[in-house]
């Protein structure tokens, strides 16, 4: 089992690079953004409480994420080769509990790739995002506060997983096959 996790901000091309990382190793994909979305969609009693936290540009709190991705985790044979970690986790409260849920199962994370971005290239391509896909949390006030959630909560994962020698930074900035490019050969140690 190799479970990873994509981090960066938001913009930065988790999702993206996230896409490039299943074909090539082949494991089961897990979007928090997604999860959540898809909730909100269909109206459900977590979609509704997600709704609150993201309009504002706020982070869900961290049990009812965890809750929700123990149950995908335990419900989905899909995961048995490993998981790659869109968006999750966000916080260090997170990394935590995400150690304990993997270690229940004998796993571990193996490795954490950071993608950095700037954050003016990040407002760039959120609103042009925002415009092509309508998404409501992609306006210049949410994102402001994403980013602001993002740098003070979020931002310390990455001393959290360099001390425990598992961060990899990546450019996020350039064409999206080079940056996969540096991911694939920035993981290649930890898959031998």
């Amino acid at each position: 089992m190799y479970n990873l996790v994509v981090f960066g901000a938001p913009g930065s091309g988790k999702g993206t690079q996230s896409a490039r990382l299943i074909d090539e190793y082949g494991l089961y994909h897990i979007s928090t953004g997604e999860l959540l979305r898809d909730h909100i969609a269909r109206d459900t009693d977590l979609g509704r409480i997600a709704n609150e936290y993201i309009s504002k540009g706020q982070l869900i709190p961290d049990q009812l994420m965890i809750d929700i991705l123990e149950h995908t985790i335990e419900n989905n044979p899909d995961t048995a080769n490993g998981v790659i970690f869109d968006g999750f986790p966000r916080t260090i409260e997170q990394a935590h509990a995400l150690d304990k849920m993997l270690a229940k199962r004998g796993a571990k994370v193996d490795a954490v790739v950071g993608l950095e971005v700037a954050d003016e290239e990040l407002i760039d391509r959120l609103i042009k995002r925002g415009l092509e896909s309508h998404r409501s949390d992609d306006n210049p006030e949410t994102i402001q506060n994403r980013l602001k959630v993002y740098n003070s909560q979020t931002a310390p994962l990455r001393d959290f997983y360099t001390q425990a020698g598992k961060y990899h930074a990546i450019e996020g900035s350039g064409a999206v096959e080079d940056i996969f490019h540096s991911i694939r050969e920035s993981l290649r140690p930890t898959r031998s």
